[in-house]
């Protein structure tokens, strides 16, 4: 049996991977990949380390690593995050936990 053109266009489609999306479609999720989302935790932006790839922020609990409220310092997961931030900005973000450290893995203005 010869696989149809619509047969392929429906298995290519399912093996692409889309980009890490940056909306809140539920306020308490930010997605960061694929299929995976983690809960979004609400912040305010401390410090700005373009540099060394480093943000510092005031933040709520953390459920997905368990960390209660503090402020602390993150690396980011991509350096253009940091485009999009400023000092003092209200943000929900969502951050993960690597073998090099606690990372942001994605930034949002919060609503």
């Amino acid at each position: 049996m010869k696989p149809t053109p619509a047969f392929l266009l429906t298995a290519l489609l399912a093996m692409a991977t889309p980009q890490a999306a940056f909306s809140l479609e539920d306020p308490h999720q930010v997605a960061t990949g694929a299929a995976a989302t983690v809960p979004a935790t609400d912040g305010e932006i401390k410090k700005i380390d373009k540099d060394a790839g480093k943000i510092t922020i005031k933040h709520g609990e953390i459920k997905n690593l368990d960390m209660p409220p503090m402020t602390m310092v993150f690396q980011t997961k991509d350096a253009g995050l940091l485009d999009k931030a400023k000092v003092g900005d209200k943000i929900k973000f969502a951050a993960e936990k690597t073998k090099s450290g606690y990372v942001v893995t994605a930034i949002e203005p919060a609503k």
